[in-house]
């Protein structure tokens, strides 16, 4: 028995949800688990009707799940920033849920934007640093609206938080990857202090780690060999700012957002899995948006549940329907719909 707290969200992200928890629950089926679900109206609605955005009470209750299943969090009338500070990086902040995974992997069948490159070429995994970093929050305003104004927008990277991101890098090389190859991106001829404390912890952590190949490229050099040379990559790691960057990168390259799926993790604890596209909020209600990316996070999830035959067999039935069903990844050009992609994964599955 494992507790879902699911948290719909805004825009499409009901839609998205509701076919993950679909192959979810034909999952359970198949591997004889079973999923108990509380929904949590959080997001955009609830902030416009009540003026909330995640109280203490649900905070204390979602600590007491096994994970979080997420739609998206995004709403037209409200503005950039409110949710987003105050949801999404509060969960993660509140939760320390310290590690953003984003794997980056093409299925057959599905196209990518870069020439001759086919799914053995595009295989890799990005672990992101979660809660420091420029996301911390930490600076401020003087003289707002004035002509001197000065904002500061300060990068905090601690030994700690550093190390604890590294190691989890390093034991996920060591378990989940045949190659074995962790690469660090930084920018250590610019960014000299914070990104010198990534390049020392890294080779001292990887002393422990023998059989795991390690190398460093700047972040700018890792964008061009995302695009030129995307097979040199195994797992990178890398900061918060830097890993938001280069996973959107990522995820063109996968074949688009519609299947680009996240995991915030705090291992051992409860942790929280997403598609990483928006709302799409044009798209509400249409029943055209393409699910496959939830129905990735929730294999996610499932993995670090430890069902990972479960996991394993949605992916498999995700690269089934995206090799032989689906015209496009694209939002109403699928040639089904949203309920219908979910069909055919529980299908297939």
């Amino acid at each position: 028995m494992y507790k879902i707290a699911v948290i719909p969200g805004d825009g499409t992200g009901p839609e998205q949800v509701r076919e993950g928890l679909k192959v979810l629950n034909a999952a359970a089926e198949k591997f004889k688990f079973r999923l108990e679900t509380v929904h949590y109206d959080l997001g955009g609605e609830r902030y416009l009707r009540t003026g909330e955005i995640l109280p203490e009470s649900v905070l204390h209750e979602l600590k007491l799940f096994d994970a979080i299943f997420l739609g998206a969090i995004g709403h037209p009338d409200v503005a950039p920033g409110i949710l987003e500070k105050g949801l999404l990086l509060q969960l993660r902040f509140q939760l320390d849920l310290y590690i953003n995974l984003r794997p980056v992997k093409l299925y057959p069948g599905v196209s990518t934007p870069l020439k001759n490159k086919k799914p053995e070429d595009i295989d890799f995994v990005v672990v992101r640093e979660n809660t420091e970093g420029l996301y911390a929050g930490s600076g401020g305003f003087l003289r707002k609206g004035t002509p001197y104004e000065v904002a500061l927008q300060e990068s905090v990277n601690t030994r700690f938080g550093v190390e604890r991101c590294l190691r989890y890098a390093f034991e996920y090389c060591r378990s989940k990857r045949e190659r074995k190859k962790l690469t660090l991106c930084g920018k250590t001829n610019v960014l000299t202090y914070a990104f010198d404390l990534w390049q020392r912890a890294f080779y001292e952590v990887a002393k422990e780690y023998p059989d795991v190949q390690t190398d460093y490229a700047h972040v700018d050099a890792i964008c061009m060999w995302m695009v030129k040379n995307p097979e040199w990559f195994d797992v990178i790691v890398t900061d918060n700012m830097f890993g938001d960057i280069i996973t959107d990168l990522g995820a063109m390259i996968q074949g688009g957002m519609g299947i680009a799926a996240g995991a915030n993790l705090h291992p051992g604890q409860v942790s929280m899995f997403e598609p990483i596209g928006g709302s799409a909020p044009k798209y509400t209600g249409q029943n055209v948006i393409n699910p496959l990316a939830a129905i990735g996070a929730a294999a996610m999830m499932l993995d670090f549940l430890g069902e990972t035959k479960a996991a394993k067999s949605i992916e498999n039935a995700v690269a089934s329907v995206c090799r032989d069903k689906l015209k496009s990844l694209n939002a109403g050009e699928m040639g089904y719909s949203t309920g219908e992609v979910g069909d055919l994964v529980a299908e297939s599955l």
